[in-house]
């Protein structure tokens, strides 16, 4: 799932390969499915222009979608590294990275192959750019999260300290942390000047396998398997190194995304 820049529509995709567009404030789908993966769809995202949106499949395809038409305005891209577990464009919306299985590659808008970057050990589940597209923030399966330059794929910072799957990646505004969240159960903080844990893991009672920062960058929210979304004070997280969760909401739905506007 993902929500469009302006704000105004989601994008969702399932199992069946199909993607849906949906109005957010009227809360309907705007138009009929659009067709076109042989296989479940794993992430999404919008382009920063809003003109296009990027899907990522266990077919092993990126396709790329005209908004406002449902049609795909590329023709299917086929990754070397099997289901694509995530796909983000730039901030400046003119390369889009995929990752998969030990791999990450990163496309030019015109869908050429840039530089494939490899050195995690299982396969790539999580992506984010820096704000000024200089580095890659990567998390994996093999329990790591590592940072690369983007220009030659090269290995800058490996963080170690989650005890299972790497799920979920998010940079604070500031870019000063970066929050993981883990099968572990945990979410946790890091100090990108330190390249260090901050404070004591957030816990979850069950796998966590989402989170989102605020735009103001004070609350972190993460979902996961035992059906709930939590809000965290990210201030409280850094000065006290504890912190209580301060709002908790329990949904019956196993399958949570986390959504912050």
């Amino acid at each position: 799932m993902a929500v469009s820049p302006d704000e105004t529509m989601v994008v969702s995709g399932r199992v069946d390969g199909k993607l849906r567009l949906w109005n957010i404030k009227e809360g309907g789908m705007i138009g009929e499915p659009w067709e076109g993966h042989d296989g479940p769809v794993r992430c999404l995202d919008w382009s920063p222009d809003t003109l296009e949106i990027a899907s990522g499949s266990e077919d092993g395809t990126i396709r790329r979608w005209n908004p406002d038409t449902g049609r795909q305005i590329t023709p299917p891209i086929k990754t070397s590294h099997g289901w694509v577990y995530a796909v983000k464009y730039s901030s400046q919306g003119d390369k889009f990275m995929s990752g998969g299985n030990g791999a990450i590659c990163v496309w030019s808008r015109d869908s050429k192959l840039l530089i494939k970057i490899k050195g995690h050990d299982d396969t790539v589940t999580s992506l984010c750019w820096s704000k000024d597209d200089v580095y890659i923030f990567s998390g994996s399966l093999d329990d790591t999260i590592r940072k690369w330059r983007a220009i030659d794929g090269k290995e800058l910072v490996v963080l170690r300290g989650h005890t299972s799957n790497v799920t979920s990646l998010c940079l604070t505004p500031n870019e000063r942390y970066i929050v993981s969240t883990s099968d572990d159960f945990s979410v946790r903080i890091w100090d990108l000047k330190t390249n260090q844990a901050v404070g004591d893991p957030l816990l979850h009672d069950d796998e966590v396998f989402a989170v989102a920062m605020s735009p103001d960058g004070k609350y972190i929210a993460s979902a996961g398997s035992d059906t709930k979304i939590y809000v965290w004070s990210l201030e409280a997280a850094l000065e006290r190194h504890q912190v209580g969760v301060l709002c908790a909401l329990v949904f019956s739905h196993l399958f949570l995304m986390v959504l912050v506007a």
